[in-house]
């Protein structure tokens, strides 16, 4: 992993050094005008990792202090936003990292500055950025534009198409449901043992009956609770026919799990590619993000004849009855603007910059779990399909929503409670229904016992 992050290091220094030969005749970036912007981020080091380099080369005249959220002090029971809240009036940064959550409470707030007007008029370039990204952006913030992310993470269905050829199974698609896929990954066979067991699927983590029953679930728009009405919601049909599929899935024998796959060392880094039994050739299917393709390429550059060598993708599976949306496609780093600000025009340099065509270009070029948030920088020289991973319109989760409004001790509650009575269906210790009912109502006795944090 340190030898990654080298390369991944030396990548961003060579491509600064080719951004400083191209830039350098531009009058902007060599003004003797000096200003200082303040930017909200996890901590200094990330941020100069992320953006800093790059940002301040092209900008030297700029000079960037980096208020760090690592400093906010969270007092028990309090209100996450408000404490955030309370930070940004203190510290008056000028940008602001944002989650989703918070970017939505703050534009809707009317505490983030309008960048439609701005992007208007220096007709900055937003077709070019995914439409579902900036078309989420917008959801959030009722229809206006208060922020933009220079990436965004989002999940596909990697398959081995050598895998179905050989089996004669027909090759997954787009838009499936989660019945279809999983019946797909069971015609995969079951006998074998070691390096001769093929396995139908793999989820990038745990497959066991809570997380594989979650993950289908969610896809369908269910939630656990309600915090508008605090009421316990998983004890439903549509909650039991999820975890049915599940637990299908699950002794079919097909789904590739934790238990399968044992303790893992690292004694190279070519060992560290080949963790993946994808990348082996064992799995037919797997759910992962951007990160398992740069892997599987570096894995044939490193060893050609072992790794993975005919595969491609298709969009996660999706809610028959909605099915151009997913809950997989996640923006963790909204930046905008303080409506406060008295340094409107180095912030909005800033922003621009980080979400433009240029920095995509190099960002790009660095392997990662994330994708660019420019469209003509996610593509892949084997014609892989690419496109499963922005096709499908990104969407709020529902499974958990609203949970920060209640005490984190509850929401830990809750994931102990479903983990545990889940754990005793696995066990055979009780069905799946009596399963429901117990989180059900202990869970309401928990929930009952809560305040919405105000």
């Amino acid at each position: 992993m340190i030898r990654k992050f080298r390369i991944e290091l030396i990548i961003v220094l060579a491509m600064l050094t080719g951004l400083l030969v191209g830039c350098s005749t531009k009058t902007e970036e060599r003004s003797d005008t000096r200003s200082t912007l303040k930017v909200m981020y996890y901590d200094k080091n990330g941020y100069y990792y992320q953006y800093g380099m790059l940002f301040s080369a092209l900008y030297p005249n700029v000079d960037v202090e980096v208020v760090s959220t690592n400093d906010i002090n969270y007092e028990d029971g309090e209100d996450r936003n408000k404490a955030l809240i309370k930070f940004i009036d203190e510290q008056k940064p000028d940008v602001l990292m944002l989650s989703a959550e918070q970017y939505k409470q703050l534009s809707n707030e009317g505490r983030l500055y309008d960048l439609d007007a701005r992007a208007k008029r220096d007709k900055y370039d937003l077709d070019g950025i995914v439409p579902g990204v900036i078309s989420y952006i917008r959801e959030l913030s009722e229809g206006k534009l208060y922020g933009l992310s220079p990436s965004f993470y989002s999940k596909a269905v990697y398959y081995n198409k050598d895998l179905f050829t050989q089996y004669g199974v027909p090759l997954p698609e787009d838009k499936m449901s989660w019945d279809s896929l999983l019946q797909l990954a069971a015609r995969f066979p079951t006998s074998g043992t070691g390096e001769d067991r093929i396995y139908g699927i793999q989820r990038k983590h745990s497959y066991d009956l809570y997380n594989l029953g979650t993950n289908i679930g969610s896809t369908m728009g269910l939630d656990v609770f309600n915090v508008s009405s605090m009421k316990m919601t998983i004890n439903t049909d549509s909650w039991k026919a999820a975890f049915e599929t599940a637990q299908k899935a699950i002794q079919s024998g097909a789904m590739y799990t934790i238990e399968n796959q044992g303790a893992m060392s690292y004694n190279t880094y070519e060992d560290y590619l080949f963790e993946s039994p994808f990348i082996n050739g064992k799995i037919a299917m797997v759910v992962d993000d951007n990160g398992l393709r740069n892997q599987i390429k570096a894995a044939q550059s490193a060893n050609k004849e072992r790794a993975i060598k005919n595969w491609d993708i298709v969009t996660v599976p999706v809610n028959p009855q909605n099915p151009d949306v997913t809950d997989t496609m996640s923006i963790d780093q909204i930046f905008a603007i303080d409506a406060k600000s008295t340094n409107i025009e180095a912030a909005w340099k800033f922003i621009s910059y980080v979400n433009s065509d240029e920095f995509a270009k190099v960002k790009s070029k660095i392997n990662s779990g994330s994708l660019p948030v420019r469209t003509k920088y996610i593509k892949d020289e084997e014609g892989h399909n690419l496109q499963a991973f922005i096709s499908l319109k990104p969407v709020e989760a529902t499974l958990y929503k609203d949970y920060d409004k209640l005490p984190n001790e509850f929401f830990s509650q809750i994931l102990k409670l479903t983990q545990e009575q889940l754990s005793q269906v696995t066990n055979k210790q009780q069905s799946i229904s009596e399963a429901l009912d117990n989180i059900q109502k202990i869970g309401q006795e928990l929930l009952n016992k809560q305040k919405v944090i105000k």
